[in-house]
């Protein structure tokens, strides 16, 4: 009897180090997928600055090239990374293999090829591909625990996602909420503790080697009063519809696939890719270079109070990113749909009345528009509060979420439920 509990505390115990050690790897390669993409954003910067006429020639070509060499080396690694993992999950809790979605392949495929697209100066982020990154390498250690039985896939696959949210965006508690408003529908006993555990040792990586920070920097919010609810609700309802419309255009080539535009995307898409990085330089030319990249630095000075953006700033931007999903790159919508809402927060406080360094308002468009595209109200809140440090605007910013995604579910179905039916539907096995 000895022996045999000796041999169950072994077993737990090489259960436990290998998840850490797994953790541990997820953080890392999300941290060294945040140092690559600062790097490309900044190699970008220095190719096009004081060359307006640049991103002309390098946009399509780069485009072409990351396309080419997704759909040639890293086939599963396009687009954001979020629905491959919804779709895993779900596969994974059925049996079905999902090697095809997550992979240590695709996981080093999404973060150099990522970083490549914004050389190209594409409107992408990074958090939604830690996502699949993260989950990637949780999914790739399954089959080194000492029993298949010690842990189920899809519960590595679950932290795995919530890992990358948390790590990417040093928001431990929006990874929790992610895993399960968005990625798992559900928190079982058994999945807290591994869920719990790997979200701690990515995001202490993530702290260890990038320092304790803030994503958009310190919020100070003071006190708020009654005039905020006319700003929570205008925001809301603007966020709503165009999160709403945004998602609708997401969902738009996989809803209407006997469009000839689609059509002609399937059967040449490196040529498509290039077309798509034209249309991206003709835009950021158009709005002063405001919608390349991923958003971030630009969204920084805007909730820092450093800058007040044009009123085309939110249209660029938008337009930006749905022609960057649309070219099949890797890439994200979590840090540009951030940078719609900042521009639009900055718009609106104009329009207003109110001081354009009146912070909140800021705040309030960011987290309802990501809530709106999203359709994930407490997820978008609480990555938004953690980010700006802004404790003293949580009730502020549920409101507002709860606005903007019953506005938003009224015009566009859930995007990641939607585009992961795709994904679960090429790649579930055909029936006997």
């Amino acid at each position: 009897m000895a022996r045999l509990l000796g041999t169950i505390s072994t077993l737990r115990w090489q259960t436990r180090i290998k998840l850490w050690l797994a953790a541990l790897l997820a953080g890392l390669m999300v941290v060294a997928f945040a140092k690559l993409a600062d790097m490309a954003l900044g190699f970008f910067a220095y190719l096009t600055s004081g060359r307006a006429w640049v991103p002309l020639i390098l946009t399509p070509t780069v485009g072409m090239l990351t396309v080419w060499l997704t759909r040639r080396f890293c086939p599963g690694a396009e687009g954001s990374g979020i629905p491959q993992v919804i779709a895993a999950t779900w596969l994974a809790a059925k049996g079905k293999p999902v090697n095809t979605l997550l992979s240590l392949r695709i996981a080093f495929g999404k973060i150099f090829l990522g970083a490549l697209a914004l050389v190209g100066g594409f409107s992408a982020g990074r958090e939604g591909p830690s996502v699949q990154v993260a989950a990637s390498v949780m999914h790739s250690i399954h089959s080194f625990f000492p029993h298949s039985r010690a842990l189920r896939m899809q519960d590595l696959i679950l932290a795995g996602g919530a890992a990358g949210v948390a790590a990417a965006f040093n928001t431990p508690l929006a990874g929790i909420v992610f895993a399960i408003e968005e990625l798992g529908r559900r928190l079982e006993t058994r999945t807290s503790g591994v869920l719990v555990s790997t979200i701690i040792i990515s995001g202490l990586v993530a702290v260890a080697l990038l320092g304790n920070y803030n994503y958009f920097g310190h919020l100070k919010v003071g006190n708020l009063d009654r005039t905020i609810i006319l700003p929570i609700i205008v925001a809301g309802l603007l966020t709503g519809l165009l999160g709403g419309l945004f998602s609708r255009l997401m969902l738009w080539p996989q809803q209407r696939k006997d469009l000839k535009v689609w059509r002609w995307r399937n059967e040449y898409p490196i040529y498509f890719a290039g077309l798509c990085g034209l249309l991206i330089a003709i835009i950021g030319l158009v709005g002063g270079g405001l919608s390349y990249g991923s958003g971030y630095m630009i969204t920084s000075q805007v909730v820092s109070g450093e800058l007040v953006l044009p009123w085309h700033a939110p249209l660029t931007r938008f337009l930006a990113t749905i022609v960057s999903y649309y070219s099949g790159i890797p890439g994200g919508i979590f840090a540009p749909a951030l940078a719609v809402g900042a521009s639009l927060g900055s718009n609106l406080a104009q329009l207003l009345g109110i001081p354009a360094d009146t912070i909140p308002v800021i705040a309030l468009c960011m987290a309802g528009f990501l809530a709106a595209v999203t359709q994930a109200p407490i997820t978008s809140a609480i990555i938004v509060m953690e980010m700006i440090d802004g404790h003293e605007m949580v009730i502020s910013l549920m409101a507002v979420t709860l606005i903007a995604k019953a506005v938003s579910g009224r015009l566009s179905p859930e995007l990641y439920q939607h585009l992961a039916l795709g994904f679960r539907t090429t790649n579930e096995p055909a029936g006997p």
